[in-house]
């Protein structure tokens, strides 16, 4: 059976259509699976080399799939072989100097996000969709867009000889920096901005036992909260953690300071001594591996007539601090493939519908990773932010009809995220006040606490 025959039983066709994905990272592979679903004669470019080719280049962030991202893979059949290279974690592992390492619950019984290696899950991406009927071309970079009639142009740099191809459609998923976009952005009354964080990341890695087994508890979330900056890791199928450092640029404590390393071994002594018996490995990783820059992107509109649309990172990059990024492209084209089939073969309404939808859930999921970096980096080691977190679990637990925590919404649910964040915003104004209860600390689960939520729900 193939990937085709496994599509919920539907058998939806669109006239078929000539159409380019430039970009075969992730969403560029969902997209050209669903879009050969639907009768579509597939092409996708990635300037880059095959990724099944080579070997990772130490940038990456373990992916987490949470419910929207699974939920468009199984759209296409495609989840149960995802899963086979994913580990579920539960709970988040929270390593404070100086104190036991503290177990967090994500949510109900059974909810779980899923680590997977970015680079095994691209590459497992690529051979579905070919295996689905997709065209790939690597090495070819895409240096221009004839947006009324898409057409592309490629060519080994701006100036040599160009290659002309003639599509019906073309969809940009060639991330944050997309060139697509970048053509797009040309045209009057597009909005675009960008916005860098001060803080960068850099992968580094703890190996596996000798035996192949985790050194680390393998179904927990793993963070070292410290302030400005901070330490997680992400378990791989290999016994492996692909551990993550978000530190600033610049100032006291940051990448600047990190010159050598003799300081690199003081910082990770100083800061993160519980893994100091891997500190040889992670120096070695800290100085091969680059650092990397994090930028939120919006833009609009995202797609021009009935010729171009941007899916994924190259119309709403975030910050990865939700594990959202994948999740939200992923739901890009679940979405859009929704609306496709309200719409049948009238594009020009599919775009304006998919971005009319889209955008506003975005701009939500942007805000709500920025403002989870500053949870994980600094509140998750603060005992009255672990008394909130107490006090929402335990009220959800006796009233799941009435309070569910933004988080689970996020990542357990397929609520729009716009909604989502509005909800939590109006939840968090409830728990300060009843964090400002007097005593909270002794008689957080009492029936006076459960009361006054029940009251401040109603106001």
């Amino acid at each position: 059976m193939s990937i085709l025959d496994t599509y919920n039983g539907d058998t939806m066709k669109q006239t078929p259509k000539r159409i380019a994905i430039i970009g075969s990272g992730l969403v560029g592979s969902l997209l050209a699976i669903y879009l050969k679903k639907l009768g579509h004669d597939i092409t996708v470019f990635d300037r880059r080399p095959d990724i099944r080719t080579i070997e990772f280049s130490g940038r990456s962030i373990n992916l987490a799939m949470s419910n929207r991202g699974w939920r468009a893979l199984e759209q296409v059949g495609v989840a149960q072989e995802v899963r086979q290279i994913a580990i579920p974690l539960d709970k988040r592992a929270m390593h404070v100097n100086d104190k036991p390492v503290y177990f967090q619950k994500y949510g109900k019984a059974g909810e779980a996000i899923w680590s997977i290696s970015r680079g095994i899950l691209n590459r497992k991406m690529i051979d579905m969709a070919e295996a689905a009927g997709a065209i790939f071309i690597f090495n070819e970079k895409v240096w221009d867009v004839d947006l009324p009639t898409a057409k592309i142009y490629t060519g080994k740099s701006e100036k040599s000889k160009w290659i002309s191809y003639q599509y019906d459609i073309v969809f940009g998923c060639d991330g944050a920096f997309s060139r697509v976009r970048h053509k797009m952005q040309r045209r009057s009354r597009f909005d675009y901005s960008q916005d860098f964080i001060d803080v960068g990341y850099k992968e580094l890695t703890i190996p596996p036992n000798k035996d192949g087994s985790h050194k680390l508890d393998k179904h927990s979330f793993h963070i070292w909260p410290r302030g400005k900056f901070m330490l997680i890791a992400m378990p791989n199928i290999d016994g492996s953690f692909t551990c993550t450092l978000f530190l600033p640029f610049e100032g006291e404590v940051s990448f600047e300071k990190i010159t050598n390393k003799q300081e690199a071994k003081h910082f990770f002594k100083t800061y993160f001594p519980n893994v100091s018996k891997e500190i040889e490995n992670l120096i070695s990783d800290f100085f091969k591996n680059p650092t990397s820059a994090m930028v939120t992107m919006k833009c609009f509109p995202w797609s021009y007539w009935d010729k171009v649309a941007l899916v994924g990172d190259s119309a709403h990059a975030v910050v990865p601090f939700y594990g959202q990024g994948m999740n939200a492209g992923f739901e890009d084209i679940f979405m859009l493939n929704e609306i496709i089939h309200e719409h049948g073969d009238d594009w020009e309404t599919i775009f304006t519908e998919y971005q009319k939808k889209r955008k506003p859930n975005a701009d939500a999921i942007a805000e709500l990773s920025y403002r989870n970096f500053v949870e994980m980096s600094s509140k998750t080691a603060n005992p009255k932010f672990l008394l909130q977190k107490k006090i929402e679990k335990w009220f959800a637990d006796k009233y799941p009809e009435k309070w569910i925590p933004v988080y689970s919404r996020v990542t357990f649910s397929h609520q729009p995220y716009a909604e989502a964040l509005a909800i939590g915003d109006a939840q968090e104004k409830i728990m300060q006040q009843i964090l400002q209860m007097p005593n909270i600390e002794q008689e957080w689960d009492s029936p006076t606490v459960e009361k006054e939520m029940l009251r401040l729900l109603q106001g």
